[in-house]
């Protein structure tokens, strides 16, 4: 490291308004030459480690324990620091203990047991576990993720040394009195969530946290908490999120999935809103109709023949409104050509049939009495109260709305980190791998001038409060990224949920994947990517959800040699028969790439109770000899900014520039 000499005054001088800041942070040349060398010794500590997952789907046990077990990466280092000395059932008991250390204390408490003896071995074991997991962190960083009642006494035993034959008495001693005087529980629970915090020191969510499943604001809540984190929205977000913002069309789909998966926990429980209107609505208006292509999917639950007959209703009463005020979307906003969505005004009720892509379909249900045949797209007056209160509803939820801020504060269309590329869905293509071009407001924009663009209608979508025109368009472009022929997040050439309703021809249900999907597997495609995003493409990965991977028929989830990887696997249980397992995660050490294949994850209780974790399997994708250090991350290239600015202010304090 050279420090800036004479030749570089003019720069110093330059940048004097700016180091003048600076030296109010570091006002001497000791405290400067410090933070130098602090800087300096972090850039050579190894990268911390990544966890990718995607496609949760408000799967909220399986996700808690994959979050707690890392994706095996506890397991390993239990593998790694005991080895053989411990047998598989002890390193099996010791992983749940770390994962749930509350409930299994209550667990052993309940049983009875002796636990004085256990409570040393296991102390001594997790110390052990803490040592390992914190040694590639500062003192700094790791006293930070202590919790304050221990940090003093956890940091004297992760401090200790086998060869202080000194001080092994008084470390002895701390064991001793920490048991003696009835704190060992609350310390094991402590030292857990420690090693649960610093064995990932950065969480990516690859999209799709809501929808199918039923736990997507506990799943919500837990990353809130978590310590560092990021999200890339996925369409069934972006859904929620327009739904938060006020959409009304985004309100009737995500009522309709919830229907269609008889899931109403979230929105009844979790987020406190009411659908008794739209009950009361749908059993007046469909009281007498089966509403047969409506019957839930209800996969494990155990629904009444009552329920599977209301929700039916109210699946239909909200599919129609639904289809209703997308039709005014696709008339209000011509730009989107989307009006083959357009088919209320194409219903002959008379013949029973449906006009799709210029031909006649026979319709599989002839109800349709809230739509008037001469203003097909107007909602009647109860439809419209009953929306309303809906919209109402959702913009005054305060659990939701904080949920909805957090996914907007964490999260974007894509991100850049470390060298990756991480988004849900697509970079739109044409036929023959170009970008695709989509034109909003006049603007054509394609690749990363897309993503950027709609990135920033999202956000005026929830955020914008001062011209109620712009909000109104940004909030049609949320309901377009939901569906849109050229959304990234979308990815097909239309969208077909009337028709799988209503006509039973599945000729009609047919949705052409973009051009992204059938490229993703050429290195050509990845390495422009990777170009238009300012990425090298010698070193750049693409980490893709979305599209769930179907192991099951021999589909890879590792693309383009290596440069592409999917890691929908299947969180979701609908899901789980079409591509054989439950998931795949990624993590990214230090070392390099691992890829991780999860079965279907029974229960929690069971976790707890029979130490049954996930069944994984991983794959190696790159492992280098060399680790990776700080050095080599973003972070680090922020740090090294961060030391050429010291650098220039010890030259400013020496030269007299800037006073100390």
């Amino acid at each position: 490291m050279t420090l800036y000499d004479e030749n570089n005054l003019n720069i110093i001088k330059e940048d004097l308004r700016y180091l003048k800041l600076l030296a109010t942070k570091y006002p001497t040349i000791s405290s400067a030459s410090t933070e130098i060398i602090n800087l300096q010794a972090i850039l050579n500590l190894p990268k911390g480690t990544e966890h990718f997952i995607s496609d949760i789907h408000g799967e909220y046990e399986s996700f808690t324990h994959m979050l707690k077990n890392a994706s095996g990466v506890i397991k390993r280092k239990l593998d790694d620091i005991f080895g053989t000395a411990l047998m598989e059932n002890e390193k099996a008991s010791l992983a749940t203990l770390i994962y749930y250390p509350e409930e299994k204390l209550e667990l052993l408490k309940e049983r009875g047991q002796n636990l004085e003896e256990w409570y040393k071995v296991t102390l001594y074991r997790l110390i052990q576990v803490c040592k390992s997991v914190s040694s590639k962190y500062t003192r700094s960083k790791v006293r930070k993720a202590l919790p304050k009642d221990f940090a003093y006494i956890i940091e004297e035993l992760l401090n200790e040394q086998a060869d202080r034959v000194n001080k092994q008495e008084y470390y002895t001693g701390i064991i001793n009195t920490i048991i003696d005087i009835g704190c060992a529980n609350s310390f094991i629970v402590a030292l857990s969530k420690v090693i649960q915090r610093l064995v990932v020191d950065r969480l990516h969510i690859i999209g799709d946290i809501y929808d199918r499943g039923p736990g997507a604001e506990i799943i919500m809540d837990a990353l809130i908490k978590h310590h560092s984190l990021d999200i890339q929205w996925g369409n069934h977000d972006i859904l929620w999120m327009g739904a938060g913002s006020g959409s009304k069309a985004c309100i009737a789909n995500v009522l309709r999935i919830s229907l269609r998966y008889a899931n109403l926990s979230t929105i009844e429980d979790g987020y406190g809103i009411n659908l008794l209107p739209l009950a009361t609505f749908a059993m007046d208006v469909y009281g007498k109709d089966p509403c047969k292509s409506f019957i839930p999917r209800t996969l494990d639950k155990n629904l009444s023949y009552n329920e599977v007959a209301l929700f039916s209703k109210m699946h239909k009463a909200i599919s129609i409104i639904q289809f209703k005020l997308e039709g005014q979307k696709v008339k209000r906003r011509p730009e989107f050509k989307m009006d083959y969505m357009l088919l209320l005004d194409k219903i002959n009720i008379e013949d029973g049939t449906v006009g799709v892509g210029g031909k006649k379909y026979k319709l599989n249900d002839l109800n349709f009495p809230t739509v008037n045949p001469n203003d097909p797209y107007n909602l009647t007056k109860e439809e419209e109260t009953l929306i309303e209160k809906l919209r109402v509803s959702f913009v005054n939820s305060e659990k939701l709305q904080r949920h909805i801020r957090f996914m907007y504060s964490k999260g974007s269309l894509y991100s850049l980190y470390n060298s990756n590329l991480l988004f849900h869905g697509c970079i739109p293509l044409n036929k023959d791998g170009s970008f695709k071009e989509l034109s909003i407001e006049g603007n054509v924009y394609s690749g990363k001038s897309l993503l950027d663009a709609l990135d920033r209608y999202a956000r005026e979508a929830y955020f914008y409060k001062n011209d109620i025109t712009v909000k109104n368009y940004a909030m049609d472009v949320m309901w377009y990224l939901w569906c849109g022929p050229i959304s990234s997040f979308f990815g097909k050439d239309k969208i077909t949920t009337f028709e799988r309703y209503f006509i039973d021809d599945k000729e009609t249900h047919k949705e052409e994947k973009n051009y992204y999907y059938k490229y993703r597997d050429d290195e050509e495609l990845c390495n422009r990517i990777f170009e238009e995003f300012n990425l090298d493409p010698k070193t750049s990965h693409i980490i893709n959800g979305h599209i769930p991977v179907k192991t099951k028929d021999g589909e890879s989830p590792i693309k383009a040699n290596g440069k592409l990887l999917v890691i929908d696997g299947g969180f979701c249980r609908a899901y789980q028969p079409e591509t054989g397992i439950a998931g795949y995660t990624l993590i990214y050490n230090s070392y390099g790439f691992l890829l991780t294949s999860h079965e279907p994850f029974e229960s929690i209780k069971k976790a707890i109770e029979e130490e049954k974790d996930i069944i994984s399997s991983t794959i190696i994708l790159e492992n280098s000899v060399t680790r990776k250090r700080v050095a080599d991350t973003d972070i680090g290239k922020e740090i090294s900014k961060q030391i050429k600015d010291l650098e220039k202010l010890l030259v400013a304090y020496r030269k007299g520039l800037i006073e100390e």
